[in-house]
């Protein structure tokens, strides 16, 4: 198994499959994961803790991202999200947090923040998958493996249901995903690849063949 430093960084909207994916890849390669959605979800459950709204108080939104003290799992079997000590792992997904990042995540200042911490989290894994908005392009652009994951919309709803439970209301899941897709475009752009992006449309493939193409993009040398 090699040493070299590897970063793989997957990018792709609202249901596509990043996390199922990435935590696949991590765990098959042996590599970190990091969903980087959780720490824009866990500076806004911490936002909401403190009664911060961060329509109408971007300068103290800003203060929080900078200063809070995150910490997250990146084994790829585990999900464990502290913010300031909380365990915050179950209320970032749910739909009340999820309706709240985006007005979190479009804050330039706060992205800048949490992207310097993604890049350092990366730098002292060496090894890891990284996973979210932007990894492609700015927060990893160097990465040696970079994978724009695409599906459907029909079959990102479906997954998405899925992954919340049977209960859930099916209005709720569309517009998360339509809003999640409207909301993530306006800081940046994940329907093209950039230049060296690959990309792996897992509209009619499995979760296993999903991870088998990513993992085919990574030179033997790294594995």
């Amino acid at each position: 198994m090699s040493t070299s430093p590897l970063v793989i960084a997957i990018d792709g909207p609202s249901g596509s499959g990043k996390s199922s994916t990435s935590r696949g890849v991590a765990a098959r390669l042996d590599l970190a994961h990091l969903d980087t959605g959780s720490m824009y979800r866990a500076v806004a459950c911490r936002l909401a803790h403190l009664g911060i709204d961060p329509k109408t108080n971007p300068l103290d939104t800003i203060e929080v991202a900078r200063t809070c003290r995150l910490e997250i799992d990146t084994s790829a079997d585990h999900d464990l999200v502290l913010v300031d000590g909380e365990d915050v792992t179950e209320e970032i997904r749910l739909p009340e947090t999820s309706a709240k990042v985006s007005a979190v995540a479009t804050i330039q200042p706060v992205r800048d923040a949490l992207t310097a911490r993604m890049r350092q989290i990366a730098a002292e894994r060496g090894r890891i998958v990284m996973e979210g908005r932007d990894i492609t392009t700015v927060v990893c652009p160097d990465a040696q493996v970079r994978v724009l994951l695409v599906a459907d919309p029909a079959v990102r709803i479906a997954r998405r249901q899925a992954e919340l439970g049977e209960n859930v209301d099916m209005a709720q899941v569309i517009d998360s995903i339509v809003r999640r897709d409207r909301d993530d475009s306006t800081v940046s752009t994940f329907e093209e690849p950039a230049d060296g992006v690959a990309v792996v449309d897992s509209t009619h493939l499995n979760l296993a063949q999903v991870i088998d193409a990513v993992i085919d993009l990574v030179p033997q040398s790294l594995r």
